[in-house]
C-alpha cells in the first residue's frame, strides 16, 4: 500500500485515511490501495465497521486524477478499457461484496469522483463548511463512477438531476435536509463523531451488520411486500439473502436473548 492510503485498526474499527496532497486526487494506484483497505475490512473477522476519512486538506478528494487521465486519454479511448481498479472508483463504488458498514468522516469538500465515492458509504458525517459537487458535464462527460447510478437513489430525482446537469455545489445543510448527510459538525468534531458511532455499531453482533447491508441493497429494487417474501423465504434457506440466512442459523442468533435473560454481556462469535 502506498503512502497515499493508511490504515489504523482501533478495536473493531478500521480507520482508512486518504492522504495524497495537494487535493487527494484519486489515480489508479490510489484507487487500488483504497480497495485493498476495504478488502482488509471485509476479510478480517475482528473488524466490524470501517471509517473512511481524509488527512488535513481542503478536499476530502478532488476526484479522479484528471491530469493523469488527460495524459493517457487517447490511449485509453483506443483500448476502450478504462480501468478504475478493483472495487471501482475509490475502491468502494463497485465493491459489491463489501458487507461491512462504512462511515465517511468528511472534513474537506468532495468533487466529482470524490463525491461519487462517498455515495457508497452507509453513513456520511461532514464538516459544516464542506461542499459536494459533480462538474463532469462541464468537462465533457458524466459522473459514471457512481454519480448517475447512485445519486438519484439517495436524493430526490429532480435535485439529483439538477446537481448532475448544472454542476452546482451542494452545501451540507441542504445535504442534511435531504438525508444524504447524517450529521453536520465543526471540522474538529467530525472524526470523533464517526468513532463514537462506529463504537456503537461495534457493540452489535457482526452477522446482523452484514445482513442489514445485504437486505438494504436488495430492498432498493423490490417492493416492501417482495422484501418481506425474501426475508420469510430465508427461514427455509430459499431466499436471495445468503448473509441473512447465515445470521438466522448462526450460533449468535439466540445469544443476545439468552445473555439478556441471564443478565450477562453477550459473547458473539460471528458464526
Amino acid at each position: 500500500m502506498s503512502q497515499s492510503v493508511s490504515c489504523q485498526k482501533i478495536g473493531r474499527v478500521l480507520e482508512i485515511t486518504l492522504n495524497r496532497p495537494p487535493v487527494n486526487a484519486i489515480n489508479l494506484a490510489t484507487s487500488t490501495d483504497l480497495y485493498q483497505a476495504f478488502k482488509r475490512l471485509q476479510d478480517d473477522d475482528d473488524l466490524y465497521v470501517g471509517i473512511i476519512t481524509n488527512a488535513e486538506c481542503r478536499y476530502f478528494s478532488a476526484g479522479w486524477d484528471l491530469k493523469e487521465f488527460a495524459d493517457k486519454g487517447d490511449e485509453l479511448m483506443e483500448s476502450a478499457d478504462y480501468d478504475l481498479g478493483p472495487g471501482g472508483l475509490g475502491g468502494m463504488s463497485e465493491f459489491w461484496g463489501l458487507k461491512k458498514p462504512v462511515i465517511a468522516a468528511v472534513t474537506g469538500s468532495a468533487i466529482g469522483g470524490g463525491f461519487e465515492m462517498l455515495l457508497s458509504a452507509d453513513v456520511i458525517i461532514a464538516a459544516k463548511d464542506v461542499e459536494f459537487w459533480l462538474p463532469e458535464a462541464k468537462l465533457g462527460f458524466l459522473p459514471d463512477g457512481g454519480g448517475i447510478q447512485q445519486l438519484p437513489k439517495r436524493l430526490p430525482y429532480n435535485l439529483a438531476s439538477e446537481l448532475i446537469l448544472t454542476g452546482r455545489k451542494l452545501g451540507m445543510e441542504e445535504a442534511k435536509h435531504h438525508g444524504l448527510v447524517s450529521h453536520v459538525l465543526e471540522p474538529d468534531q467530525v472524526l470523533a463523531k464517526a468513532h463514537e458511532m462506529a463504537a456503537q455499531i461495534a457493540e452489535s453482533a457482526p452477522l446482523p451488520l452484514q445482513a442489514m447491508k445485504e437486505i438494504m441493497a436488495l430492498s432498493v429494487s423490490l417492493s416492501v411486500e417482495e422484501t418481506f417474501v425474501q426475508t420469510r423465504k430465508a427461514w427455509k434457506k430459499e431466499s436471495d439473502l445468503p448473509l441473512f440466512e447465515k445470521m438466522l442459523y448462526s450460533e449468535d442468533y439466540l445469544e443476545g436473548s439468552r445473555a439478556f435473560s441471564e443478565k450477562r454481556p453477550p459473547e458473539y462469535k460471528g458464526r
